[in-house]
């Protein structure tokens, strides 16, 4: 379901110190029956077990693969425009605590670099020609009493000049009508159907 920008902003999360000069494009929010505030790490686990990406539905599959053919035709996406070349990493600004949470040399099964991982949040980020982009993850309570957690996704962009704005304002319908409704589904399934034990960790956000 979309959300408010402020169901992003309005949270306690680290990665507000590091994103200012960024702009929220979208905020998702992802059912988790159940859920309680320790569960995050729970359902990062689910995600990464689920097959990512390679799981998505067919319409899903074949905007990827038109993406990846358009940039390799335009060259959107050649070294010289990603991570550490068009833009430093927001990895390499982190205090340790927050940096040494990750290894981003790790084999991965998505374009995106790991940026840090906590109890209640975990970050990562891609550039290429049209933009810096960072995906969040984050855990807060459920709207209602119910109690419950659910977990929430906000993409945070800067886009790469006239054409950068262009390309996401291009790009936006196939988000919001295909994408993220099929992620939904996908991400929402993972969690009914995890099967890992919930680790004993610390509510994040003791009262």
């Amino acid at each position: 379901m979309r959300l408010a920008r402020s169901a992003h902003t309005e949270q306690p999360w680290r990665i507000h110190e590091f994103t200012r000069d960024f702009r929220i494009e979208d905020v998702w929010s992802y059912r988790t029956a159940g859920a309680g505030p320790n569960d995050f790490p729970v359902m990062l686990a689910a995600l990464r077990g689920d097959g990512g990406f390679g799981k998505q539905s067919a319409p899903v599959r074949f905007l990827f693969a038109l993406r990846w053919k358009l940039g390799a035709l335009f060259g959107w996406d050649k070294p010289k425009a990603s991570l550490g070349s068009r833009v430093p990493p927001l990895h390499d600004r982190l205090p340790a605590d927050l940096a040494e949470t990750v290894d981003t040399a790790a084999p991965r099964g998505m374009p995106f670099t790991p940026m840090y991982e906590l109890a209640d949040e975990a970050a990562q980020e891609l550039a290429n020609q049209t933009c810096h982009t960072v995906m969040h993850l984050g855990w807060a309570p459920a709207s209602g009493d119910s109690g419950e957690y659910e977990l929430r996704m906000a993409v945070l962009v800067k886009p790469n000049g006239r054409f950068g704005r262009l390309y996401m304002a291009g790009i936006a319908p196939f988000r919001h009508l295909i994408v993220y409704p099929a992620l939904t589904r996908q991400w929402e399934n993972a969690w009914r159907d995890r099967t890992v034990a919930r680790p004993e960790t610390t509510d994040p956000h003791p009262k």
